[in-house]
């Protein structure tokens, strides 16, 4: 296996970790802000995906594509916090079990919609496309795209986390959201902000990674299932723990499935595990 085979894989685990990073992103902060298992999250990015798909189809622009399937993804996600989560507030277990509901219907109304298909971007008019030449190594420019773009929304995220008002509020709320309402904060519209922030992040993710992997009904319950991962090891709360989170289990996917893919799940979820037990609030956890 000579330099290219490693470089390939590097940019496929680099692309993957990308799109974990921008889902899980809005699930740690949600979980750490809130304390909401939000299991629903997962639906956020099919939503986004599926929206994007059709809008790009119709409209043959990738940009619109995206923005339609962040912005639905968004508008989903307001209705859920807003219609149902805020209803069931401090209720653990009511929680759990109203987003585990919402992920089932809405990977049935995409099964019954979209059929059992896979299905992806296609190559809209905008649509970065070709790939990357140098000497007898090729890339797809697209999935250099999704790197480049996720970078730049986590420097944006780290930034605003780290040096805005809203994240100084954001960080309050998870440290001690009860001390954070009790000097004045209206810490329920900063709920609500973040939890749509990262619906947003998710449908964002899902709109964009169609055209990197192929979308079903059920990638929304995969992704999740590897957000929460990415989430497990990083920490709550912690956007950086998210990146790095996501960039080592998307390298471990990578070349997991490649030299040993009988044991590609379980060279995922074990770090996990390790991490549960030898620092259970992650590496970046701020709870």
């Amino acid at each position: 296996m000579g330099a290219a085979f490693y470089i390939q894989q590097v940019l496929n685990g680099l692309s993957f970790g990308a799109l974990l990073f921008l889902v899980a992103s809005g699930f740690t902060l949600v979980f750490g802000l809130m304390r909401v298992s939000n299991l629903a999250h997962g639906s956020f990015y099919l939503i986004g995906a599926f929206v994007g798909i059709v809008s790009a189809s119709f409209t043959r622009s990738f940009i619109l594509g995206v923005v339609a399937g962040a912005a639905t993804a968004a508008v989903v996600g307001l209705i859920v916090q807003r219609g149902l989560l805020r209803r069931l507030a401090n209720q653990e277990m009511a929680e759990v079990l109203v987003t585990v509901g919402v992920s089932f219907v809405i990977a049935d109304l995409a099964l019954v919609i979209f059929g059992g298909t896979p299905r992806s971007m296609g190559a809209a008019v905008d649509m970065p496309s070709g790939s990357l030449e140098i000497g007898g190594f090729s890339y797809p420019w697209y999935r250099l795209f999704v790197i480049v773009f996720t970078v730049l929304i986590g420097i944006m995220l780290y930034v605003v986390q780290n040096r805005t008002r809203i994240g100084a509020i954001v960080r309050a709320g998870v440290d001690n959201r009860e001390m954070t309402a009790a000097i004045g904060i209206r810490i329920n519209r900063v709920f609500t902000g973040v939890f749509i922030f990262g619906a947003l992040l998710a449908g964002l993710a899902g709109a964009i990674g169609s055209g990197v992997t192929s979308v079903n009904a059920s990638s929304g319950t995969e992704i999740l299932l590897y957000a929460m991962v990415v989430v497990i090891i990083g920490g709550l709360g912690s956007v950086t723990g998210a990146a790095v989170g996501a960039t080592a289990i998307g390298l471990i996917d990578a070349f997991t499935k490649v030299w040993i893919p009988e044991f590609a799940y379980f060279t995922v979820f074990a770090p996990m595990a390790i991490m549960l037990v030898v620092r259970p609030r992650g590496l970046f956890g701020r709870v």
